[in-house]
């Protein structure tokens, strides 16, 4: 049976993952929902438009749900009005379809593929500021600060608070994990509201400062008369707000640290640029930033021989399909930034909620790795990471390198 708490299972989880896709790929976990540990199932769930993210629906076939955000929201803030999440991560279509496609309209290939001098300035100006010494913390120094800054230069936001910022961000992303305690999660619902009235406060403030940028444009956005309402404008910022640095953070960590664990792949990307083309994929596929998706059965449903009853959450190990030798052979768990059919990985799902900042993330975390490995061409770890210990963003809070 899957057991996250087993020792080193935060610093490497694949061995894990082996013995699930080996003895029991289909099951249900202890903390209550079902997982899937294969790729060719993990895939099928992600694209079966039967399948919800609307926790609502959840709720409603089975009852009240003791996480229910919403009416925890309710006790914690009574003061504040009820709302619905309309953010296009925990909706179903129509709605969205018609929201993603009024967010997608701005956020073009174009509009990310102009990025890349602005994200090769930050990164440039991230080692530049740390060139002069022997050592950085790779998180601290480059992996946090660099998507911070391109989504906020991205979403025209005004200078704020970047500490407090990432506190509330940190807090709020542990309401992904099913393992966590009720402190956690009522830190994570507080941390989500801080974060909610920040952004608001920075939406205010654009209708009166528009601009070129992508606030902006989703402020502007129109599909034939139809528009973003003001709770719709806001739960799509703020899931990228989150969704823009939060996962970032963890490819650019967890990609670092794999070519340092295999260094002949470190210098191959290193000192051959052609490799590029195919290297991030196989970075995101080898230690995926997001290590499990969920969806809700609406309707039983069988799985590979399995019943698995309406209103229950079904995780797809995102994690444990991308090292499945099924889908990408016998050195499924070995690094090899040559391997052709990396694309094939679930790090950004699949389906209908594809991760709309795929080419966002693969564009930053390309820039900053190889920056990094060609600025610091002998650079080493200093120790082990320290690693978050989180089930969904698998990543590291500090990482000490040296530089020479």
């Amino acid at each position: 049976m899957f057991n996250p708490f087993v020792p080193g299972f935060a610093e490497y989880p694949y061995g894990e993952y082996q013995i699930q896709r080996e003895t029991e790929p289909i099951q249900q976990t202890p903390f209550g929902p079902w997982i899937v540990f294969e790729h060719a199932e993990s895939m099928r769930l992600l694209r079966d438009v039967t399948l919800s993210v609307d926790v609502r629906k959840a709720i409603e076939i089975l009852g009240e749900d003791p996480r229910d955000r919403a009416k925890m929201r309710s006790e914690l803030f009574p003061d504040k009005a009820p709302r619905e999440d309309t953010s296009i991560l925990n909706i179903d279509p129509p709605d969205h379809t018609r929201l993603r496609k009024l967010v997608s309209s701005v956020f073009t290939p174009r509009r990310v593929a102009d990025l890349a001098p602005m994200i090769e300035r930050i990164v440039d100006e991230h080692l530049d500021a740390v060139a002069g010494g022997e050592h950085m913390d790779l998180i601290a120094d480059l992996a946090f600060p660099l998507p911070f800054a391109v989504i906020s230069e991205m979403l025209g936001m005004p200078e704020g608070d970047s500490a407090q910022l990432r506190e509330w961000s940190h807090a709020l992303v542990k309401i992904l994990d099913f393992t966590i305690g009720p402190d956690e999660l009522v830190a994570a619902v507080t941390a989500g509201e801080h974060l909610r009235e920040h952004i608001a406060g920075v939406i205010e403030w654009k209708r009166s400062n528009l601009g070129d940028d992508l606030l902006s444009a989703l402020i502007l956005a129109e599909d034939n008369g139809d528009v973003l309402s003001d709770t719709e404008l806001l739960d799509q910022v703020n899931v990228l707000f989150i969704a823009g640095h939060e996962t970032t953070v963890n490819l650019i960590g967890n990609g670092t640290w794999a070519l340092l664990q295999n260094r002949d792949q470190f210098e191959l990307l290193r000192d051959d640029p052609s490799v590029e083309a195919t290297a991030i994929d196989e970075l995101l596929r080898y230690d995926s930033p997001v290590q499990i998706s969920r969806r809700i059965t609406l309707e039983p449903i069988e799985l590979a021989g399995y019943q698995i009853p309406a209103g229950v959450f079904v995780l797809t190990s995102l994690g444990s399909a991308n090292h499945d030798p099924a889908a990408f052979g016998p050195t499924a768990d070995h690094l090899d930034l040559r391997r052709a059919d990396a694309a094939r990985h679930l790090a950004f799902g699949s389906g209908t909620h594809h991760c709309l900042g795929a080419s966002l993330a693969r564009l930053e975390g390309n820039i900053a790795i190889t920056r990094l490995i060609r600025r610091f061409p002998d650079l080493q770890a200093l120790g082990e990471p320290a690693w978050n210990g989180r089930l969904v963003l698998r990543g590291m809070d500090s990482l000490q390198l040296s530089l020479r």
